[in-house]
């Protein structure tokens, strides 16, 4: 009987009868000997890059102190050897967690040397403020409310390092979110306001009434009163006097408060601003010990990476956010988070990755709610499933099924949140023009715009602007051009509203 044709998995050459390893000889020995010598690790300008996330730098360093060829580092880390040379030379970035972690398990990270992931180099020289905004340092209460402070524009001016941020830097802080220890937050020393339970309740049912107001009517004049409702809570943090329990049911409410201040910004245009208070909210969710907290402050920031940021990070967002609540009974928790997830994904037309995410999604919708469930998500629903379906769709080039999935959603969704109604249904008249239906298209944009009125959203008039744009295409039928001369008109007057 002939004996079947092995070939070794690093090189292909053909492997001896008599060989019974899956490398050839020479690839073995080859394979044996790369490696980074601990020598590397130990010099100061390798630490500093690695303190500092500067990971072009630090393979560039390595590399030159073991010898190693970017073919080797490349056979280490499983990256390309395009993408190395990127990297070492500034054209790319490392996207995401997972990948920092492959990169630096592949180059033999000391595990003395793992705090330095989070800890900067000693000896930087960092004003308080950086230290604040710096995901890296230790994330007390102080920096914290310091953060918050600087995201909703406080005592000290709003800076870029905390807004706009993308890349290793929002890693830090997804990271961070996920290992940092919680600190005591006891304040009974202070002569400040006493916090007391029904105070906290109190101020909550005010940050609820709000998120009702959104979702009916949309952020409108909404951030204004919640930047002032949050600097209420700073100040109960920076001053007031409570105990362990007390505070970490302050720093909840803090961080609901943030998210929502942060939405508000976002649905009006001030994405930077907004993600500002998100990365200010998921330290607070972190100081609350509420990991579904946590989980809404990183799903936010996943909309704002897949909406105006880089979708990777709207993936890494959703994964680490599912990751913090896999001991709670949160079904409805974890179907929201693979929506984000999934609208990640089709950004990057990663489609099986989309709609494996989005079948779990409806999958874990269909089981109800779960004991753990929070307050705050009580908008998920198979509609809202649908509806983020009909999106993906549409980023997938596959308006047909878009326009079938909005239709299948609008008979589920909520009639009194009328701003997500609303800009569901922009959404599926832009799916039904796509798809060549100008008429049905028509009609549904006919229903929007009878719907708009009262409401004030600087991301719904974006969607009611691409509604019309995908409709000039059709401009010479009779239907449309009733439709499109209504909705101009409509839009110059929201403009000026």
């Amino acid at each position: 009987m002939k004996m079947p044709i092995r070939v070794c998995g690093k090189c292909g050459n053909v492997l001896s009868q008599y060989n019974p390893d899956p490398m050839c000889a020479s690839c073995s020995r080859t394979s044996a000997a790369l490696r980074v010598p601990d020598r590397a690790w130990r010099d100061e300008r390798v630490q500093r890059a690695f303190a500092s996330w500067e990971f072009g730098e630090l393979l560039r360093l390595l590399r030159r102190r073991s010898g190693l060829s970017q073919m080797d580092v490349r056979a280490l880390t499983g990256l390309t050897q395009s993408y190395i040379s990127d990297l070492e030379n500034g054209r790319k970035q490392l996207g995401g967690r997972d990948a920092i972690i492959d990169l630096l398990n592949g180059l033999g990270l000391p595990t003395d040397l793992r705090p330095l992931l989070l800890t900067p180099f000693t000896g930087r020289d960092q004003t308080a403020a950086s230290e604040a905004l710096d995901p890296a340092m230790p994330w007390t209460a102080d920096r914290m409310v310091t953060s918050l402070e600087v995201a909703v524009g406080g005592p000290m001016k709003r800076r870029s390092v905390l807004t706009a941020l993308s890349g290793a830097g929002l890693t830090q802080y997804v990271l961070q979110s996920a290992i940092a220890p919680m600190e005591v937050l006891a304040a009974d020393t202070r002569d400040g306001t006493r916090v007391t339970m029904p105070l906290l309740t109190s101020l909550q049912t005010t940050t609820d009434a709000l998120r009702q107001l959104d979702a009916s009517s949309g952020s409108g004049t909404l951030a204004s009163t919640a930047r002032k409702h949050l600097k209420v809570l700073l100040g109960l943090m920076k001053t007031g006097t409570f105990d362990e329990r007390t505070g970490r049911r302050l720093a909840a409410v803090t961080a609901d408060t943030a998210i929502q201040t942060g939405w508000y910004l976002f649905d009006g245009g001030e994405h930077d601003e907004a993600q500002g208070l998100f990365l200010g909210a998921l330290r607070a969710a972190q100081a609350s010990g509420d990991s579904r907290l946590r989980a809404g402050a990183l799903s936010f920031l996943a909309i704002h990476g897949y909406s105006v940021g880089d979708p990777r990070e709207a993936v890494t967002a959703a994964r680490t956010a599912r990751q913090s609540i896999s001991d709670q009974d949160v079904p409805a928790l974890h179907a929201m988070l693979l929506t984000r997830q999934a609208r990640g994904h089709a950004r990057l037309r990663e489609e099986r990755h989309a709609l494996a995410a989005l079948e779990e999604a409806e999958a874990l919708c269909a089981k109800g709610r779960g004991e753990d469930e929070p307050h705050w998500l009580y908008w998920i629903n198979p509609g809202e499933i649908l509806g983020q379906r009909g999106s993906c769709f549409l980023e997938l080039g596959r308006p047909a099924e878009a326009a079938s999935a909005f239709a299948s959603a609008r008979g589920v969704l909520s009639r009194e949140e009328t701003r997500t109604r609303a800009q569901f249904l922009t959404r599926a008249a832009t799916a039904q023009m796509r798809a060549g239906d100008a008429d049905a298209g028509a009609a549904t944009g006919h229903e929007v715009l009878t719907m708009v009125d009262g409401i004030r959203s600087a991301r719904l008039d974006e969607h009611l602007r691409s509604m019309l744009l995908e409709a000039r295409q059709f401009g010479s039928a009779a239907p449309v051009r009733m439709f499109l001369d209504r909705g101009e008109e409509l839009l110059k007057e929201r403009a000026l509203a």
